[in-house]
């Protein structure tokens, strides 16, 4: 089964580290302001709501705010999502079809706004401390916009790393992330934020 691009999207650009000390929110807040550039490897599981056996992958995330990512799967499926800052291309490459939206429309109310370079997050989002669990600090991000596609976000914690996020879209399916690896403020290749379409391809959108 194919995994979700739309959750691939929003949980890339979800990706935040917190300071240990404050309170979730304010370790966020604190976080926005101090970290430009990320990267990091990642364990993805996605879990239907009918019970259906879950859906494994992995791969690596680099992130450079204001709006720039690259969120890619590895194994088993290679797949690809790259905002250069003005588009969100998701390359597809068992399809050998890309969809491309304007970074605006793909962002909208979503979890990307959360590393869209604009700090005030509670224009867009409902954030609360979501207490401790499995070892975690946990802060959760509830979208004020009905349109998001994704009921809420968790992003959990341990000292200043990011461990852990979890995703629930408007579907009932949950995306299970785990992070390894994870290195703040990076030197990052301008190429990474950038896609050319491969020839033969489909491209669908703008």
């Amino acid at each position: 089964m194919k995994f979700s691009l739309k959750a691939l999207f929003f949980a890339a650009m979800a990706v935040s580290p917190l300071l240990a000390e404050a309170g979730a929110i304010d370790q966020l807040h604190q976080f926005l302001q101090g970290t430009r550039t990320l990267k990091a490897e990642f364990a993805q599981t996605v879990i239907a709501r009918n019970g259906r056996k879950p859906q494994l992958s992995s791969g690596v995330v680099a992130i450079s705010r204001p709006g720039k990512l690259r969120w890619e799967i590895l194994k088993p499926y290679p797949q690809l999502v790259v905002g250069d800052g003005e588009k969100i291309w998701i390359y597809d490459q068992e399809l050998q079809q890309v969809t491309v939206r304007k970074a605006g429309q793909a962002i909208g109310g979503s979890p990307a706004t959360l590393l869209s370079g604009n700090n005030d997050l509670e224009k867009n989002f409902n954030l609360k401390e979501a207490g401790d669990a499995e070892g975690l600090n946990w802060v959760e991000a509830t979208p004020k916009s009905g349109d998001s596609g994704f009921e809420k976000v968790r992003l959990g914690f341990a000292g200043s790393d990011l461990k852990a996020m979890e995703l629930q879209d408007s579907f009932g399916q949950t995306t299970v992330i785990r992070f390894s690896k994870l290195e703040r403020n990076p030197a990052l290749p301008a190429s990474s934020f950038k896609f050319t379409p491969p020839a033969g391809v489909d491209v669908v959108g703008e």
